[in-house]
This record gives C-alpha cells, structure tokens and sequence, in this order.
C-alpha cells in the first residue's frame, strides 16, 4: 500500500502534465495558423514549420515542467532558437508554465531564487527597452507588455506554493493533535482502569476477606456458641450484600448500555457497619475519635478515610487474628487524620506480602493530595493518613 498510493500519484500527475502539453500545442497551432504570433510587429519571414516544430518541441518538454531544473533550462534554450527566429506569442506563453513549475514543484530554494529572477528580470526589462527604443513612451509600453510574462507566473505559483505549504502544516498539526488526543485517550483508559482495579480490591479485600474469616469463626463456634455463631453469620451476610451492591453498581458503570440505579458510595457515616464486621470476626475493635455526623467531609475526602479505614482493619483480621485494634479518626486544623494500630504477630509483615493494600491506600490517600504511612511503631502496626479538607 505505501508504495501503491505514490504510484497512483505519479500517474495522475503525468496524465495532468500530457493534458496541459496537448491542449497548449493545439492552441499554439491555431495562433500559428491564424498569423497572430508576431510579438514586435512586421511580417515574420520564418517558415511555418519551423515554428511548428519549435512548438512541438516545447510542447513535449511539458512533460518535464516537474523535473527542477532540468524542465527549465530545456524550455529556455527553445526559447532562446525562437528569439534569434524572432520572438512568437505561443512560444512566450507556454514558457511562463515552466516558470511557474519551476517556482512550485522546485525546493524552497529554488523558489525564493526564482521570485529574485523574476525582480531582476522585471528591471532589467524596462531598462533594455528604455536603451533600445528612441522613445521612451514605447519602451514603457514594451516592457509592461512583456512583464506578465514573467512576473505573473512566479507571483502566481509562489502564491499557490505557499497556500500549500499552510495546508500541510495543518495536516500535520491535525495528525499531531490527533496522535496527542490518542495518547491522552489512552492515559485516560489507564487511569481508570487502575482506579477500577482498586475499587475492586477495596470491595474483594475488605468484604470477602471479612466474609472468610468470619465463615471460618461460624464453623468452628458452632456447637459451642450457637448464639454468637449466628450473630457472625448475620455479618457474613450483611458483608456479602455489600460486596453485591458495590460490585452492582461497579458493572453499572462499565456497561453503559444498561440503566442501573445509583448506588451511594461507602462513607465514615457507615463507619459503625464496618466496625461490627471487624469485631464480628474476632478483633477487638477499638473505636477512638470519630468526625462529627453534623460536619460534612468533602465526598472524596469521605470516601477515601473510608477505604483506608476499612483496608486497615482488614489486614488486622488477615495479619493479627483474635488481636486487637484502634481505630482513630479525627479532624484538625483543616485535615483529617485516619489511624489504625493493630498487634503484630510474628511473620506477618503487615499486607500479606503483595503489598496491594498498602499501594492503594498510599494511591488514595495521594489523589485527593494527602500522605499516607504504615510501619511498625511502638510494637504495633500503624496505619496513618492525612487528609486535607480543603481543595480535595
């Protein structure tokens, strides 16, 4: 294909350039014919097939007006034959289309030459018809009169050769726009697929991992507390539908050719919620500070404390089973501070060893402009993030 289409170009062209030589030959033979060919007055004594063939000549070498500047000098040297014959009309017209090809088929250098040719040979003009007339008034007259044979066509094509030039720089900007819009479009996809990957995990993570522990603290208290049995398998289920829901409203999103009800994302207010399906599979939760209900966050400040809360305490089941945890969530000088301390048992580095967990609640904490931190401290695991309330 990319060597096709250049083909295809060079036929069209060399078709356009045997239409412009044939229809310029037949025209010349007319004008020849008709006797209105003389330039400078008086009876021309050249016979006619001379100038026929001079025509003809300078009609096949059309077929060269691209090749710069091979096409020009061709033309100039018949040019110059029908000068010493005696200049003709046809043959001064047809060669102001080799100037004009010259000036825009030729490099940029060989058009900027072209157009100071064209302004040196517009003086030089008038003066030789002003050295060679007696009367001034005639030279004037036979200087313009020979001007549009060389200032029109350069003027002409330099006018064409810059309007092309400007729609090529507008086609290659629209390309590089278009490349631009490709690479922001797919960043784009990026993004989103990475923050629907850690919405995912929130959900499988923090749902489904309560939901294992706790199945597994239902089976073996079965026979000896069925009370306390029951209550865990009512958190495994309010769990489980709250894995449903969110994972729902998560495909709503992706399938935008179905109308699926808004779910409202998880808030600190359902902070309660989360709390109970910690203690529910054995960790003593311990809730300290908690933001006043009557004081809205910003909802994406809200959400994020959120996650971070809940990916916290599900390590603390994962990592330090049957142990115990602090929550403490509190709002100072324009910044939220989240903070989660659970034991730590002997190998169990904090996030299971993938380190998911952490590299999400650091990718959270860090979009809505926050830092984030976890390590040991005191003997303990601390989880810590701050959040700021202003311009989140």
């Amino acid at each position: 294909m990319p060597t096709f289409v250049p083909r295809l170009r060079h036929l069209a062209e060399w078709k356009q350039d045997l239409v412009i030589a044939f229809g310029t030959w037949v025209l010349g033979v007319l004008v020849y014919l008709s006797g209105m060919h003389v330039l400078l007055g008086g009876k021309d004594d050249t016979p006619l097939w001379i100038r026929l063939t001079e025509l003809t000549v300078l009609c096949l070498l059309q077929m060269l007006r691209r090749k710069v500047p091979l096409g020009l000098l061709c033309g100039l040297a018949v040019l110059a034959v029908d000068i010493a014959f005696g200049p003709s009309l046809p043959i001064f017209v047809i060669f102001t289309d080799f100037l004009y090809a010259t000036t825009l088929y030729g490099s940029r250098r060989v058009s900027r030459v072209m157009i100071g040719v064209a302004a040196i040979g517009t003086l030089a003009a008038v003066c030789l018809a002003l050295l060679l007339s007696a009367q001034w008034r005639t030279a004037i007259l036979i200087a313009f009169a020979f001007l549009p044979f060389l200032v029109t066509p350069v003027w002409w094509a330099a006018n064409v050769r810059q309007q092309r030039d400007i729609a090529d720089n507008e086609r290659a900007n629209a390309v590089q726009l278009a490349t631009i819009g490709e690479l922001d479009r797919k960043a784009a996809v990026a993004g989103e697929r990475s923050k629907m990957a850690r919405d995912l995990h929130d959900v499988i993570a923090g749902h489904l991992s309560a939901i294992a522990i706790q199945s597994e603290a239902a089976l073996s208290m079965a026979t000896a507390d069925p009370k306390l049995s029951r209550k865990v398998l009512e958190s495994v289920r309010e769990n489980s539908v709250s894995a449903l829901e969110e994972m729902r409203a998560m495909i709503g999103l992706l399938r935008a050719d179905t109308e699926i009800e808004p779910t409202a994302p998880a808030r600190l207010a359902e902070l309660s919620k989360l709390v109970e399906s910690a203690r529910a599979s054995g960790l003593a939760v311990e809730l300290g500070a908690v933001p006043d209900p009557a004081s809205p966050l910003p909802a994406a400040v809200d959400l994020t404390a959120y996650r971070i809360a809940q990916e916290a305490l599900t390590n603390a089941m994962k990592h330090a089973p049957g142990g115990r945890a602090v929550l403490d969530i509190r709002s100072s000088g324009g910044i939220l501070t989240v903070e989660v301390r659970n034991d730590l048992q002997p190998g169990h580095p904090g996030d299971g060893g993938t380190g998911l967990g952490l590299l999400n609640m650091r990718e959270r904490a860090a979009a809505v402009g926050g830092t984030f931190t976890a390590g040991p401290s005191g003997g303990r695991w601390l989880v810590r993030a701050e959040l700021p309330l202003e311009g989140s």
